[in-house]
């Protein structure tokens, strides 16, 4: 009887799919973690997954194929953070912005959407955003010993390099990805509350009350970062002083934290990612990509009884 494996290098399309399938959705969350991008980490898994059919008849099973499959995910990802046309236009704001503290290169982060995964922190914001902030080739020895536990000589071997090598990327990777512990459930919730309860206020001061005093601010894609509650406090207060229409906040989660769909008007107009540290916020994600709405089973427009919804839960956490 002839092995799945057989059949698809036979040209069996369907025994390929029973073949790589088991592996779809960790492969997904790899790419993920490495491109910090949910559209570009499903791009290129299918490039990932057409490779492996291409080059089936060259699997020589000296690796399971599980570590064959990361094996070209990974170099894909690698190839995909190389690409300079990855990086999304820079957004024109709706008033003028105080000078940011910094700006950042890394405009294309996006919120992992789904709550479930089998290591929530290694999809948290902060976590990805420190991926990204690596060079490509420690952030990817990171996730491959770390987080994925292949050992150093299997890293070495999916990197094309050395051992030695790989130890000397871990040594550095590690020293720029600190680890932050989340809070309780329940401070997270607090905190949320008292968050969106402020934000729709356009209450400043409320907002910042919450932050620890190294927060940052930021707004992928467009490259300003406000660090520390000072300057967050600047680019809030023409922020809510420019609002022309009611803003409203739905609960959401991102990579199971906290996270709000913002509507201007009833319509989509931002996601909020809070990341929690202690008992307070550590940072604000603020990405101006309404098209990842449907992905966190956010409405693109506030209608009827969702609009009543949005309107129950923004006045509900107001009062509590």
């Amino acid at each position: 009887m002839t092995t799945a494996l057989e059949r698809a290098r036979s040209g069996d399309e369907r025994a390929f799919g029973e073949l790589v399938e088991p592996h779809r959705r960790e492969l997904l969350v790899h790419c993920y973690r490495l491109l910090g991008s949910h559209t570009d980490a499903e791009d290129v898994l299918q490039e990932t997954l057409l490779a492996a059919w291409r080059g089936l008849a060259g699997y020589e099973e000296r690796a399971g194929l599980r570590t064959w499959l990361y094996r070209i995910a990974t170099h894909r990802c690698l190839n995909a953070r190389r690409d300079a046309s990855r990086r999304p236009v820079e957004p024109v704001p709706p008033f003028p912005p105080p000078e940011p503290t910094r700006r950042s290169e890394v405009t294309w982060l996006q919120p992992w959407p789904e709550p479930a995964v089998e290591a929530v922190e290694s999809v948290e914001l902060a976590f990805v955003t420190a991926l990204a902030h690596l060079p490509p080739r420690q952030a990817a020895a990171l996730v491959l010993r770390d987080v994925l536990d292949f050992s150093t000589a299997e890293v070495a071997a999916l990197l094309d390099t050395t051992p030695t090598v790989v130890k000397g990327l871990l040594q550095r990777a590690r020293g720029g990805v600190r680890d932050q512990p989340r809070p309780a459930a329940a401070v997270e919730r607090d905190l949320a509350a008292r968050f969106a309860a402020a934000y729709v206020a356009g209450d400043v001061a409320g907002v910042v009350a919450l932050l620890t005093d190294d927060a940052w601010l930021a707004m992928p894609p467009a490259p300003h970062e406000y660090g520390g509650r000072a300057a967050i406090a600047a680019f809030l207060a023409p922020s809510f002083v420019s609002r022309d229409r009611e803003v409203e906040l739905v609960p959401t989660s991102a990579a199971g934290g906290p996270a709000f769909g913002v509507y201007g008007g009833g319509r989509a107009a931002a996601l909020i990612v809070l990341t929690c540290r202690e008992d307070r916020i550590a940072a604000v994600t603020r990405f101006h990509l309404p098209e990842l709405f449907a992905r966190f089973g956010l409405p693109d427009q506030l209608r009827g009884a969702s609009a009543d919804i949005a309107r129950q839960s923004s006045h509900g956490i107001a009062q509590s």
